[in-house]
């Protein structure tokens, strides 16, 4: 009997070492060895990709972010701010996402086939709706112009880009806001249409983001 205790004993002792090690090892060791050599190779990623303007973060690189303007009394939904460039829909009209303003916490999409007829309604309204708000006076969008990106959500509702044909089909709406000239606005657009990665993957796209934070700034400067 005292032999069977004695071996139970040195089996807990043994167990409780273990989980000591692996619990300082695994919990606070490895931790705290992964996070400084993302800080020092990489501090930026590391942090979230931080994306600053004015010496404030204003968000970040990876997602993305409403435009809209501040809610009226008794109203529900938010217009798009049609002073700066937008960002593919995050709910309402032609969207396949269940999330409504970019919500971290609701990253997702309904997964409506492409023939759902109620997706097939929201792509067409909002199709109608990109092309009244981004006609102006002496430019008016084509329908046929109108790209993908502009009518539907990316499957997690958080993309942070959208296609250059969609930043370029804004350029005359985003002109006439700011009081600015066209040209100045593309010229913009092109110096922030981002490459294929590694030039094959992926497709060329505009971070909304910092392309907004480089419109701010002009508009400032002019």
């Amino acid at each position: 009997m005292n032999t069977s205790v004695t071996t139970t004993a040195r089996l807990l002792g043994a167990g409780l070492r273990a989980l000591l090690v692996l619990t300082v090892v695994t919990g606070i060791v490895y931790p705290l060895v992964v996070t400084g050599v993302a800080q020092g190779l990489f501090p930026a990623r590391a942090n979230g990709s931080e994306t600053e303007s004015g010496g404030r973060v204003v968000g970040s690189s990876l997602i993305g972010q409403a435009y809209d303007l501040p809610l009226k009394d008794g109203q529900e939904n938010p217009r798009a701010d049609l002073t700066w460039f937008q960002g593919r829909p995050a709910g309402g009209l032609g969207t396949n996402s269940v999330n409504t303003q970019y919500e971290l916490i609701l990253s997702g999409a309904t997964n409506r086939s492409a023939d759902n007829a109620e997706l097939v309604e929201w792509v067409r309204a909002a199709r109608a709706a990109v092309v009244k708000d981004n006609s102006v006076p002496g430019h008016t969008v084509d329908p046929a112009d109108v790209p993908a990106d502009a009518v539907t959500s990316s499957g997690s509702g958080l993309d942070p880009h959208i296609s250059p044909e969609y930043a370029k089909l804004q350029v005359h709406r985003v002109a006439e806001r700011n009081g600015l000239p066209a040209a100045r606005v593309q010229d913009l657009v092109d110096a922030h249409t981002e490459g294929r990665t590694l030039g094959f993957l992926g497709e060329p796209r505009v971070n909304v983001l910092e392309l907004n934070i480089a419109l701010r700034e002009l508009v400032a400067g002019n």
